[in-house]
């Protein structure tokens, strides 16, 4: 009594679909950046309209990072600056709230103990 095992699946089947192999795909050719809309304007440098600058974003980050300022307009009005990383503006150090209270106005005359002090009084309490 010999069964017929031809629909057998073996390890001779599965090794072969184990085999690890390495494709390499081509990398795409790198094109220069075209910003047709960018305009170059005295006292603002380069300058980018809103709708383009959504749409060039990848070329807007590459020329930021090779050192080039870029400020986006909309109608002609000047909304927001792209600076690399490195050339932020420095905040100003907090020094605390102390002198800069002292230096206000509003110090002077008597202290909040005297005007209890002198309103209980008034009140006879």
């Amino acid at each position: 009594m010999r069964k017929d095992l031809t629909n057998v699946v073996t390890r001779d089947y599965i090794k072969p679909v184990k085999k690890k192999t390495t494709i390499k795909y081509p990398r795409p050719v790198l094109q220069a950046l075209e910003l047709k809309e960018a305009v170059a304007l005295p006292g603002i440098g380069l300058s980018i309209p809103v709708r383009a600058a959504k749409a060039k974003l990848s070329a807007l980050l590459e020329l930021v990072a090779g050192g080039q300022e870029v400020t986006i307009t909309s109608d002609g009005v000047p909304k927001a600056v792209l600076a690399p990383v490195g050339t932020g503006r420095g905040r100003q150090v907090f020094s605390g709230m102390g002198d800069y209270l002292l230096r206000q106005p509003v110090h002077g005359g008597p202290s909040a103990e005297e005007l209890i002090r002198e309103d209980r009084d008034a009140r006879g309490w």
